[in-house]
């Protein structure tokens, strides 16, 4: 058999990473390939895995650090997908941490020149919310990331070979030009895509760069570790898992969407700037029947991905959310939130089985390496 294809999807939380790499599996599944996905966090209790899984794709989560971390882990998990041969992946789609850079250096270069006997390498894309993207490259006003969240930001699209303009029906053809503009000035080496993860636009040509592409393991950029684990350590961090019962059918879609307005709303006036909150509904015991709602943005509202097609007596939530604020905020927003729109408004029993806030550790990576 022959070496199968590693391919790294990177981009700032909130990008859409996770959508365009389900999309990117499916594209790949129509093709003949054999998919494994491998998903990536700071903490256990995993959104994008519980999604992955939802879509019947074998995948691997990584959790307590990065992949340039967690280098050995990120080898072990593709070990684990490969274990049997009927169904060892043609080609793993990862998905790293979404507060991370350098990944160019600290992954792929390091698959390349320990295990190029084992993997081929594709060029690394990276993916971008374009509201965010043009708040973050100064060509629109409102409210942004401190200095050093923004730096973690701008490393991503240095390294990037491929940028990905994700969310395109968020543009109007001005602010399109503007952010194009401003990517080939600013970041000329990569090759840049009009897509839309969420409605399936514009996907084939970057899917088939980064299919057919090899990653040219080129000089590695430069990073001041310093200012990006300062940066890293302004996001704070919450993954949580809540059980409940209910005496009566419930909407499930209705519940998500109000404990995702609550926990918006109550940062939003906090003054907290939120990076990235998801969440995932399932009926306990059926993972396969799912809901999933996303709020990337201050003001921008939280959008429903997935949708569950029958009332709920039971249920098992997922919470994932990452912002600039101290993660004691997070924990008493999400705990608040938690009484209020499942104790109160939907009158349910409800048990935390797990709640983890932190903020995450200086990046300390396995490999560095300069490349050619």
């Amino acid at each position: 058999m022959g070496r199968p294809r590693y391919i790294m999807l990177g981009g700032f939380l909130g990008a859409g990473k996770t959508t365009s790499i389900l999309r990117f599996a499916e594209w790949l599944t129509k093709r003949g390939e054999r998919v494994g996905l491998i998903t990536n966090d700071q903490a256990a209790g995993l959104v994008d895995t519980a999604l992955s899984r939802a879509h019947q794709f074998p995948t691997e989560e990584i959790a307590g650090g990065c992949f340039c971390c967690r280098f050995n882990s990120l080898v072990d998990a593709a070990a684990a997908l490969s274990a049997d041969d009927d169904r060892r992946p043609d080609v793993f789609l990862a998905e790293p941490v979404g507060s991370c850079t350098d990944l160019v250096a600290t992954v792929s270069l390091p698959l390349q020149q320990i295990y190029g006997d084992a993997y081929r390498v594709s060029p690394m894309s990276v993916v971008i919310d374009p509201l965010r993207c043009l708040r973050v490259l100064g060509i629109e006003g409102g409210k942004k990331f401190s200095e050093n969240v923004r730096y973690i930001y701008r490393k991503q699209l240095e390294e990037a070979d491929l940028i990905a303009i994700n969310k395109l029906d968020l543009l109007d053809a001005d602010q399109l030009s503007a952010l194009r503009s401003a990517l080939g000035r600013e970041f000329p080496s990569a090759e840049v895509f009009e897509v839309s993860a969420r409605e399936g636009r514009g996907l084939e040509p970057w899917f088939e760069a980064a299919y057919g592409g090899e990653a040219e393991g080129g000089p590695a950029m430069e990073v001041d570790y310093a200012t990006y684990g300062e940066g890293e350590a302004l996001l704070g961090w919450l993954n949580g898992t809540v059980r409940f019962t209910c005496d009566t059918e419930i909407d499930g879609n209705a519940l998500l969407r109000s404990l995702a307005d609550g926990i918006g709303g109550a940062l939003e006036r906090s003054g907290a700037e939120v990076a990235h909150l998801k969440m995932t509904l399932t009926p306990i015991g059926d993972p396969f029947a799912i809901g999933a709602v996303n709020l990337v943005r201050d003001g921008a509202g939280a959008e429903q991905s997935h949708h569950l097609d029958e009332p709920l007596e039971d249920g098992e939530l997922l919470i994932n959310l990452r912002a600039e604020a101290a993660p004691e905020l997070l924990r008493s927003t999400v705990e608040s939130a938690l009484g209020t729109v499942l104790g109160g408004g939907f009158a349910l029993d409800y048990q935390v089985d797990h709640l983890e806030h932190f903020r995450p550790g200086q990046p300390v990576p396995t490999h560095r390496m300069a490349g050619a």
